[in-house]
Parts: structure tokens; C-alpha cells; sequence
């Protein structure tokens, strides 16, 4: 079997790891700048910091703030008509994955406008054109955004969200600088960061997982488990090092796909506007437990990379259950809610919800296969 691997030209690691941003703008030539972040982003200074170091470069930017949670396709139009009229040749995103996807979604469509039709880029597009370049600074440790070539915007006319698969869209250049994410609010860092972990999970035990993935995986996975609690804490190297493994766990998702808590989590966030971090976080748990039988001995080698005791040596049935047990401790540990209820799902909705989540491009993937039925149960489980 034939297996691929796509990555970013470049990524720069670590604490002032944007300080090179000038330096790669003028390597690269590019004259104009759409900076593309959210106004938040921009109120507490940190977009600011990228946009400062364009002004002592005297770098031409234009920025467009206009970004929201869950992205949706009226935003994109109106990115994809700001980086016009600016005369921008170059996207510079800035922020978590809101930002980062609608600039790939802008990218996409400017440098391929037979796509106008936003809808036209669901599942693989087989677009002709590279996006226009991005080059991406994450403000949060989760959604790894910055070396994916998925993005997921929202329908929000059929109140749905749709995932775009597309190697045309990843970002150039990555810069990932925990400087960036030390103004995280705690709830935001417990859930992206819990994102990362369902992406290294997800990635580890998804039918299209391979050995080169799986190397990344684990490493996230280990790396997650120590840190994560730290990073929630606000200390520093707990924020670097889940920077560093949201981006190691995205390595690896974005060429083998996910699983059924993806596929769950985005009717969440389209129905009641959850943040996605928070609607995997909470539905992890449940379906890991459902996935367990399915995955041979990788939830012993989770077990072993979260650090649980003799994980090696016990039974199987055991050390799967303790990894389930070790995981949804995490989630509580760092605030995470506990039922769907709590996130606003209503019961009478859990019917249509469940079929949006069985269409979902995420779910194909999961290790076991999940009816209308199996769904609908799964959600149920979880309204406590």
C-alpha cells in the first residue's frame, strides 16, 4: 500500500519563534499582506504582535478581523472579497483554527475560482490551483490547523458544518510560538489542548493509521498527558511543550483522517454553536469505550504513553478500560463538561443530529463501525 505524507515547507518552533516571520516574508518576496485574525485576538495584543513586526519591517498588510467561531461560508465571501480590494498576494493567519480555516477557505478560492461556490469545496474538491500562501502563527495549542490540509467551515443555512479535504490548502510556513498562546483563557487551553489529544488518539486508531503516523501519535499522546494540566495552569513550559504536540498530533491526523468523535462533535458545534474543542473533549470518553474491542493492542500502547503502571504487562481488557478511565480523568482534571446536556443538546434534537453525524467525512474512519442507531444511542448516553 501506497502512503502520504504532507507537510508545511517550513515551521519554526518555540518561544520568539515569529521573530522569523519578516525574515520569510522577504525571502519569499511576497509585497502585501492579508492578516487574517479575530478582533479579540486584536484587543488583548496578541495579533499585534505579528502585525508590529511587519511595521519595523515597514511590510505592506491589510487585516481582516471579521473572523468568528465556527467559521461560516458568508465569512469566507466576505475574506475572499477583503484580500482582493486589499491587492494582497499572501494570507497571514493569526489565531486558532477559526482563522486558520477561513483563510485556507480564501486561499483556496481565490487562487481556484471556479469554487466560488463555497459548498463546492466539501469533501476532497480535487481543486487545480496551490492556495494563495499562507503562512500561519497558532494562538492556541489544539486544532494544529497550521500543518493540516483539512479545514471545516459552517453551512449556515442547512445548520450544518462541512469539512474541506484539500492539499492545495496548507499553509506554507508555520510559526509556532508559545509566546502566542500564553493569553489563553483556561477554558480555552483545557479544550483545544483536549482537541489535540482526540486528534492523537483518533489519528492513532483510525483505519487509515500506519506505522509513520503512529510514531506521531504516541509522541502527542505522551507528550499531551504530562503537559496538559501544566498548560492549563498557565505555565510556560507546559504551553510550549502542547504547542509542540498539537502540531506533532496534526502531522499525523491530517494524512489518515479521524473517527466517529469528530464526526459526532461537528453537528454539536453547528446545532449549538459548542466550541469544537469542548464537544470532543466531552464525547471522547463514551466512544472510546465503544471503539475499544476494535483496536487490537493500541489502546495498551495509549495506556503506556500516558504513563499508566504496568501497562505493558495486563490484560488487555484491563489496560483498554484504564486508558477509557485515564482519559476522561484528564478531561475532569482540566474542567471539562461531563454530558452533552450541559452543552445546551436537547434530546428531541438528537435524532436529526445523529444523521448529520453519520454523513460526516470524519466518521468513515472510526475503527468500528457505527449505525444511525449506534449514534443516536451514543448521544443519548452522554445527556446524563
Amino acid at each position: 500500500m501506497v502512503h502520504r505524507m504532507i507537510l508545511n515547507e517550513t515551521a519554526y518552533f518555540g518561544k520568539g519563534a515569529i521573530q522569523s516571520i519578516p525574515t520569510e516574508i522577504a525571502k519569499r518576496g511576497f509585497k502585501k499582506a492579508l492578516v487574517i485574525t479575530d478582533e479579540d485576538l486584536l484587543t488583548f495584543k496578541v495579533a499585534t504582535k505579528v502585525t508590529d513586526l511587519l511595521d519595523q519591517k515597514q511590510q505592506s498588510y491589510e487585516v481582516f478581523a471579521e473572523i468568528v467561531p465556527n467559521p461560516t461560508m458568508e465569512i469566507v465571501s466576505k475574506g475572499v472579497a477583503a484580500f482582493k480590494v486589499a491587492n494582497a498576494d499572501y494570507i497571514l493567519a493569526v489565531g486558532g483554527g477559526s482563522p486558520i480555516d477561513t483563510a485556507k477557505a480564501i486561499g483556496v478560492i481565490v487562487a481556484n475560482p471556479e469554487h466560488q461556490d463555497i459548498l463546492s469545496l466539501e469533501g476532497e474538491p480535487g481543486t487545480k490551483n496551490p492556495s494563495v500562501p499562507i503562512l500561519a502563527v497558532p494562538t492556541t495549542s489544539g486544532t494544529a490547523a497550521e500543518v493540516t490540509i483539512n479545514y471545516v467551515i459552517t453551512d449556515e443555512n442547512q445548520q450544518r458544518k462541512f469539512v474541506c479535504v484539500d492539499p492545495h490548502d496548507i499553509p506554507k510556513v508555520a510559526f509556532v510560538d508559545s509566546d502566542m498562546m500564553m493569553g489563553m483563557p483556561t477554558a480555552l487551553c483545557a479544550a483545544t489542548g483536549m482537541d489535540a489529544l482526540t486528534h492523537a488518539i483518533e489519528g492513532f486508531i483510525t483505519k487509515g493509521a500506519w506505522e509513520l503516523t503512529d510514531m506521531l501519535h504516541l509522541k502527542a499522546i505522551e507528550i499531551i498527558g504530562r503537559s496538559l494540566r501544566e498548560s492549563v495552569a498557565g505555565n510556560q513550559k507546559g504551553r510550549e511543550d502542547m504547542a509542540l504536540a498539537q502540531y506533532v498530533a496534526g502531522m499525523g491526523f491530517s494524512n489518515v483522517g479521524l473517527g466517529l468523535v469528530h464526526g459526532m462533535a461537528h453537528p454539536l458545534s453547528a446545532w449549538y454553536n459548542v466550541p469544537h474543542g469542548v464537544a470532543c473533549a466531552t464525547l471522547l470518553p463514551t466512544i472510546l469505550n465503544f471503539n475499544q474491542e476494535f483496536t487490537g493492542e493500541k489502546y495498551r500502547e495509549i495506556a503506556v504513553a500516558l504513563g499508566i503502571e504496568n501497562a505493558a504487562d495486563l490484560p488487555l481488557t484491563e489496560v483498554r478500560q484504564l486508558a477509557v478511565k485515564a482519559v476522561k480523568q484528564l478531561g475532569q482534571d482540566v474542567g471539562i463538561p461531563q454530558t452533552i446536556s450541559e452543552l445546551g443538546v436537547k434530546a428531541d434534537d438528537l435524532a436529526a443530529i445523529a444523521k448529520d453525524a453519520l454523513a460526516d467525512v470524519c466518521t468513515g474512519g472510526n475503527p468500528r463501525a457505527a449505525s444511525l442507531a449506534d449514534i443516536e444511542e451514543l448521544y443519548r448516553s452522554l445527556l446524563g
